[in-house]
């Protein structure tokens, strides 16, 4: 597989915030990782299509998805090293995999498609569509959401990957967000930690 998009090994509990664009998965990285003193890796397509539109006037194209991807990984391994027991992934290349899919006829590069199933997380959150649409640059699907949505849910199912679907006002998700990850957290003791030292 593609080094660039491997995940580097660590001893820490890896959350992914999943599902279709404008359903708060960015505002949940932003309070979860407030919450748990940690760090969080943002979404590298929204900085990259941005500069590509911004510089080009151009949205995003299917040979734009690998350099996407391998954006991604470099910003996870650089900051998994940073995060404290906890690191939030406000996406995974899993997301990337099923916008490929939906966007581009099915296609998916190979190297991209194999990583996408070889990378693991603990937990995902898959984040429904009944937060308000907000409209920017690069969003372009508000009439599709709910097929986009049954999309990012069918690919959590057909990976088996472990999910906790988040509906509901911020608070509301951000409480059974926490709920979770504390379970996670009792169960696997001696996890990488930099605030051992503020602990009562």
């Amino acid at each position: 597989m593609e080094e660039k998009l491997k995940q580097q090994p660590t001893n820490i509990i890896k959350i992914v915030l999943f599902g279709p664009e404008s359903t708060g998965k960015t505002t949940l990285s932003k309070q979860l990782a407030r919450h748990y003193n940690t760090v969080w890796a943002p979404e590298y397509a929204r900085e990259y299509l941005q500069n590509k539109w911004n510089n080009e006037r151009k949205t995003c194209e299917n040979s734009d998805l690998l350099p996407i991807a391998i954006g991604q990984m470099k910003l996870e391994n650089e900051l998994a090293k940073k995060a404290d027991k906890v690191l939030i992934c406000d996406t995974d290349l899993l997301e990337t995999k099923v916008y490929s899919e939906e966007y581009y006829g099915g296609f998916v590069d190979p190297v991209l498609d194999e990583a996408a199933k070889f990378n693991t997380y603990d937990l995902y959150f898959l984040t429904y569509i009944d937060t308000p649409w907000e409209k920017d640059d690069l969003r372009d699907r508000p009439d599709q959401r709910e097929e986009m949505f049954n999309a990012f849910e069918n690919a959590l199912k057909k990976y088996n990957r472990p999910y906790i679907l988040l509906k509901g006002d911020k608070k509301t998700r951000l409480e059974i967000a926490i709920k979770e990850i504390d379970k996670l957290l009792k169960s696997k003791p001696g996890l990488q930690s930099f605030s051992d030292e503020l602990t009562d």
